[in-house]
């Protein structure tokens, strides 16, 4: 068997940084983008490969990309296209008033745990959850779970576009137990029918879809 060298972090804590990670990418490319990625780049490093690998061609790119592009590029994919949203609660209940009630009982479990947001930050935005995910594992991968569904159409969609941001959540996907058979069944319906009261003239979502085997359930 090959000797790994360069996976230094315990297995009982590699989630949390990959999760800080991943939510560093997923953020709007800003002026202290370069720092971010500069981190995540080092962390993604020692991390188990089928989390790390999707990381590593996610920092490549971007460390090639102009920042400028890179920041257009973010716009046009997730603030113009429904279907790659990064509001997990979109996907399962569309602009509806039980999307309100989700948004409620997730800022309830942030409290509960002790985590304010900021005034312009709303709890089901994918970098988020993933950074409260990074600080309570157990209680993050519920989260996680809970919105696999919205997680897995979303990765779909980045792939289907070419986006370099899809490695980031193939990246997530890894993290997370591998689909069960409710889980898929639930992304197929997601991608046929939307989430629900979708307003007319966006972008749909293909349909029929079949989904592939994610890269999921790093070593453990």
């Amino acid at each position: 068997m090959k000797k790994k060298t360069t996976r230094t972090i315990r297995t009982e804590t590699w989630q949390s940084y990959a999760w800080q990670a991943q939510s560093l990418l997923l953020a709007y490319p800003d002026e202290q983008f370069g720092q971010r990625l500069a981190l995540a780049d080092r962390v993604a490093a020692t991390l188990p490969d089928p989390v790390a690998e999707p990381l590593l061609r996610f920092t490549g790119h971007a460390a090639q990309s102009a920042p400028a592009d890179l920041a257009t590029a973010y716009v046009a994919t997730f603030d113009h296209r429904k279907r790659c949203c990064l509001y997990l609660t979109y996907y399962a209940h569309g602009d509806t008033r039980q999307r309100g009630l989700a948004l409620l009982s997730l800022k309830q479990t942030y409290a509960a745990a002790g985590r304010r947001l900021a005034d312009d930050e709303l709890p089901d935005h994918l970098a988020v959850v993933l950074e409260f995910a990074a600080t309570d594992p157990p209680t993050g991968q519920r989260l996680l779970c809970d919105h696999r569904a919205g997680l897995e159409l979303l990765r779909l969609a980045l792939t289907d576009d070419g986006s370099p941001w899809a490695h980031v959540l193939d990246s997530v996907s890894a993290t997370l137990p591998a689909l069960a058979g409710d889980d898929r069944e639930a992304v197929l319906r997601l991608a046929a029918q939307g989430p629900p009261e979708e307003q007319v003239g966006l972008d749909p979502y293909a349909s029929p879809v079949f989904l592939p085997d994610p890269v999921v359930g790093g070593p453990r």
